[in-house]
């Protein structure tokens, strides 16, 4: 694939932003939108995710979809809708973390022995996420109110390896 990915033009910055990756199962995908659009009605505060159903997403590796969802600088998470969501009966989605590269222009102000752990041990850059918990997933993170390797813990302690909406 070294076609260039279509830049993606959100209205909102308030919307998750879903991009399928997979089109092995159609009906799989409608589930994903089903509960996404359930979810986003159910709260009043909620905005219905914005969706990329366009097949030259399809088979894009979350490296490549993370270098072309950073375009829009105002995004800080992005959410791929790839096999393992379409294969799973959660239909867990994956998150990916734009603003790790945020802290990068920091990195030279960092103790010798802090940055070497960072390196020995860089933060998650990606979580599972099932579809009624990425509202709360992507307002946290667009509002600072939680860092994103606070939701990878939370997956880590979920028997899914998820995050969920309690």
């Amino acid at each position: 694939m070294n076609e260039e990915l279509p830049e993606i033009a959100r209205a909102d910055e308030w919307v998750p932003l879903v991009i399928r990756t997979d089109y092995t199962d159609d009906s799989a995908w409608r589930e994903v939108i089903a509960e996404l659009s359930r979810v986003a009605g159910a709260r009043e505060w909620e905005s219905p995710a914005h969706l990329v159903d366009d097949r030259r997403w399809d088979g894009v590796t979350s490296d490549k979809a993370l270098v072309a969802a950073a375009r829009d600088e105002e995004l800080s998470v992005v959410f791929l809708a790839d096999g393992v969501t379409m294969r799973s009966p959660l239909r867990p989605l994956l998150a990916l973390d734009l603003g790790a590269d945020d802290d990068q222009d920091l990195d030279q102000d960092l103790d010798p022995v802090y940055y070497q752990e960072l390196i020995d041990s860089p933060p998650p850059r990606e979580v599972r996420v099932v579809p009624d918990a990425v509202h709360l997933v992507h307002g946290n993170l667009q509002l600072a109110n939680v860092d994103f390797p606070e939701f990878a813990e939370e997956a880590a302690a979920d028997p899914d390896g998820v995050v969920r909406d309690v």
